[in-house]
């Protein structure tokens, strides 16, 4: 056996043009020799990958042709002689950090890893043999070989996961599977077009305008392992890939549609392995008995998303920082569910709260369902101790899969959400049936306009999800909005309905805001109220109980939106729950103040309510927390609204404050002569989004910088490569390099700046470099002038300090240069264009 294979590997290699894969036949002839030989009673498989890239998954792959993978074999030609260097490269790493039965051969060497470790290695024939004496060299080792491939092909899945390790287990595969598979199979369909690469257009021009390739990537390939999840735990009797699409709820259009493709399509081979190898993992794992024993050991009320979170870590940590939103902890969930419920019962006569069967629920940003599968535990928990158990399951059928919503846009969390309110009904005494669905769907809650009737490549019940989603935004009347909206300060949602609608917070006392940079009006959360605003406005009465950003309290740029939420609802409660880090929030007594998560950005929750028979001026009532997390998670827990001490305001113009103030002091100041009236003409400063390449300490470099980017012999992606200058949605390096080379006085842009405090650099101001130029206030600046330079939101310097943030500047300012930036520019002189007058002139 092993001596006819080194003599075909010799035949092959005295060919002189043998590549790695002119080696492939021969090894698969003496694998499969062995297995007849040595494993009779195994059907093995083996199956070789065609090589497109050096990424992506190894050379062969052994099963037996029941779905049970034995193990893989990444190959190198025999020239390499040296494993112990292969094995140490970013590729193997990765292949071994994935598949936990490795074999690293160059054809004559053997190395078999178990688990990323090396247990075992045979040398069978020797390289030099065949290359200097041109023969077949003598069998070396035959017996180390063969216990070798008897460890090799004993390999089995272990049968018992605990939750923490099947997690891990899942991600490895996942991460394989987005980084080496899906990425690499993108670019080769771009052009063939085929159908993961229409998947992706479909999520761009349909759910996620801005989706990228690697973010596109991410999330199908975590949708993938979740679904395979979910339909495990509907597979009691054996599982694999084919089975998975019987076993995703036909309910759930979506996921259907892609595990169509999955399990019945034609997977490109690459792929195909690494969603067997996650199928294997999951059939040799009892789900269902892991997560109920997750959910008895203490692990939370909520083991699905422990169990996600624990994914995600070994996953990918960073997204788990960024998505840290999408995880409420369980403290702030229950304060706000536990607070609407009392107010259904106290506001509107629903003496059952959320378990009343005219009880409509909506959670627009729902993320994986943390705050309806609270609603949904408490309004069981209302109707039981009420009714008791009898009628628990009706409640289920007839209130809770009719009259809970969700709406959510990133389809990995549409997923998980799916699988943990089938866990949790479960839990709750109710089993989905056949065609159950909780109605959680797949939208942009921002965007009104519902998907055409047609078949969307791949995805054809998009549509329909679209249509359905649409009906609940136009037509349903919601009495509860709650949850926890995505904060983005760089919104991609600005579609025509939301724009339209976001246009009422630009204005407070029936006159036009004149704010010079309102952008922070276009983040997400806000757009997410004021869809929350309109939907109850639009039923005429509800509630809304959300957490978010907290700078909407007292931020001047948002009393149009104040006063708009005091002109629709009649109370409003806010708890300030502080944390941050951004203003250097303390406590009152000077310790240390912390956020309820794991971000910068302090928060609050907002509990807004809105009667029919009451018309009246808005009573706003506030409280905050202040202190250490598990202080203020402890406060959470045992208050809602109606134990919470509120303080009342009186918020009034302009600013409406959401946050207490000394009324009569306010007046006081109000009454002074505003530096806007004074100096009517100003802005903030400059924004490069370019400062490592627009901004230097030393002017002559700067300037052959600048002549370099000039240079015509220089091809665009060789500048962008060596200045990092990458094309954005609004600048095109190409246009910016054309535009300077036609500017015969491109030196005379080279000008002073003041960059930080006391910190003056040089800076290439040209248009065609600097991203907001603020040519209209700065072109009075590049003359002799001076300027007043104030920041406007004084907190930044932190409360326990006196407001400082004014001083005078007689060159041009970067934006962030006191603080977080936002100082605005009032120059002592206005000059006409192109005319040029000395400071004392006046």
């Amino acid at each position: 056996m092993l001596k006819a294979y080194l003599k075909r590997i010799t035949e092959i290699t005295q060919k002189g043009d043998a590549r790695e894969e002119s080696y492939y036949s021969a090894l698969e002839t003496l694998l499969k020799a062995y297995a007849d030989a040595y494993q009779k009673s195994k059907n093995i498989h083996v199956t070789t990958l065609p090589k497109k890239t050096d990424a992506g998954n190894p050379d062969f792959r052994l099963w037996d042709g029941k779905q049970h993978i034995m193990g893989y074999i990444e190959a190198k030609a025999p020239t390499v002689e040296y494993l112990d260097q292969i094995q140490t490269t970013p590729q193997l790493k990765r292949y071994l950090h994935t598949f936990p039965n490795l074999i690293l051969t160059n054809f004559l060497d053997f190395r078999l890893y178990r688990n990323g470790t090396l247990i075992d290695k045979a040398t069978i024939g020797r390289s030099a043999v065949i290359h200097k004496l041109k023969a077949a060299p003598p069998v070396e080792r035959e017996e180390d070989f063969l216990n070798l491939l008897e460890k090799f092909f004993s390999f089995s899945q272990p049968k018992v996961y605990d939750a923490k390790n099947l997690a891990i287990e899942l991600a490895k595969r996942t991460r394989f599977l987005r980084d080496e598979v899906v990425a690499t199979e993108l670019e080769e369909e771009k052009k063939k077009q085929e159908i993961i690469l229409k998947f992706y257009k479909t999520f761009k021009k349909h759910l996620i305008g801005g989706l990228d390739e690697k973010d596109f990537a991410d999330l199908y390939s975590q949708t993938i392992t979740y679904g395979l999840f979910a339909a495990r735990t509907r597979s009691p009797n054996g599982f694999n890939r084919k089975l998975a699409y019987d076993n995703i709820p036909r309910t759930i259009g979506i996921l259907r549609d892609l595990f169509k493709f999955i399990s019945l399509g034609d997977l490109p081979p690459a792929m195909e392995w690494i969603i067997d190898d996650i199928s294997e993992v999951l059939a040799v794992t009892d789900v269902n008995k892991i997560l109920h024993q997750y959910f008895h050991e203490g692990k939370g009320k909520d083991p699905i998303v422990h169990f996600y979170e624990t994914f995600l870590a070994e996953y990918d940590p960073q997204t788990r920082e960024r998505r840290g939103v999408y995880y409420t902890p369980e403290p702030v969930v229950s304060y706000i569910v536990r607070s609407l419920n009392h107010i259904l019962k106290e506001h509107f006569g629903c003496n059952e709260g959320l378990a009343g069967n005219s009880v409509t629920v909506l959670d627009p940003a729902a993320g994986t369902l943390t705050f309806l599968a609270e609603a949904a535990k408490v309004a069981v928990e209302e109707f039981v101790s009420k009714y008791g158990q009898g009628g628990q399951e009706n409640l289920v059928r007839e209130h809770i899969l009719q009259n809970f919503y969700g709406f959510e846009l990133m389809m990995a969390p549409y997923a998980v959400g799916h699988l943990k309110m089938s866990f949790l009904l479960e839990e709750l005494g109710y089993k989905l049936q056949k065609d159950d669905r909780f109605k959680l769907y797949l939208t942009n809650t921002l965007e009104m306009e519902e998907l055409a009737q047609i078949e969307l490549p791949g995805m054809p019940s998009l549509a329909e999800e679209s249509h359905l989603a649409a009906k609940v935004k136009k037509e349903q009347p919601i009495l509860v909005i709650l949850g926890n909206p995505p904060y983005s300060y760089q919104s991609l949602n600005v579609g025509v309905w939301i724009s339209k609608e976001i246009k009422a917070y630009y204005n407070v006392d029936g006159k036009p805001l004149r704010e010079k940079n309102p952008k922070g009006l276009q983040d997400d959360y806000v757009k997410f109220i004021r869809f929350a605003q309109w939907k109850i406005d639009q039923a005429g009465e509800g509630v809304l109980g959300f957490i978010t950003n907290h700078s909407y309290l007292d931020n001047p740029t948002f009393r149009g939106m104040r006063q708009s939420l005091m002109n629709s609802f009649n109370e409003i409660y806010i708890l300030d729950l502080h944390g941050n880090s951004l203003k250097k929030e303390k406590c009152p007594d000077g310790s240390k103040d912390e956020n309820v998560f794991d971000i910068q950005q302090g928060v609050a929750i907002a509990l807004f309510i809105k009667k029919k028979s009451q018309k009246k001026e808005a009573e706003v009532q506030h409280a905050e927390l202040w202190g250490l997390r598990e202080d203020k998670y402890d406060q959470l827990l045992q208050h809602d609204v109606k134990t919470t001490r509120w303080q009342k305001l009186s918020p009034h113009s302009e600013f409406y404050f959401f946050v207490p103030r000394d009324g009569k002091l306010l007046k006081k100041y109000l009454k002074y002569t505003k530096v806007t009236e004074i100096f009517p003409v100003n802005n903030v400063g400059i924004v490069t989004s370019r400062d490592n390449f627009v901004i230097d300490f030393d002017r002559e470099t700067l300037k052959r910088r600048i002549r370099m980017f000039r240079d015509e012999k220089k091809s665009d992606e060789e500048i962008g490569l060596t200045f990092n200058l990458i094309d954005k949605k609004n600048w095109k390096l190409a246009d910016a390099r054309e535009k300077i080379r036609k500017d015969q006085n491109w030196e005379d842009a080279i000008t002073k700046i003041l960059y930080r405090p006391f910190d003056i650099q040089w800076i290439f101001y040209h248009e065609a470099l600097i991203e907001r130029s603020r040519k209209e206030i700065m072109h009075h600046r590049i003359h002799e002038n001076l300027a007043l330079c104030v920041g406007r939101a004084g907190q930044v310097v932190g409360l326990e300090k006196p407001w400082n943030i004014v001083y005078c500047s007689n060159i041009i300012e970067d934006y962030n240069l006191f603080y977080r930036g936002g100082n605005f520019n009032f120059p002592l002189y206005l000059y006409q264009k192109n005319k040029k007058k000395d400071l004392f002139n006046h």
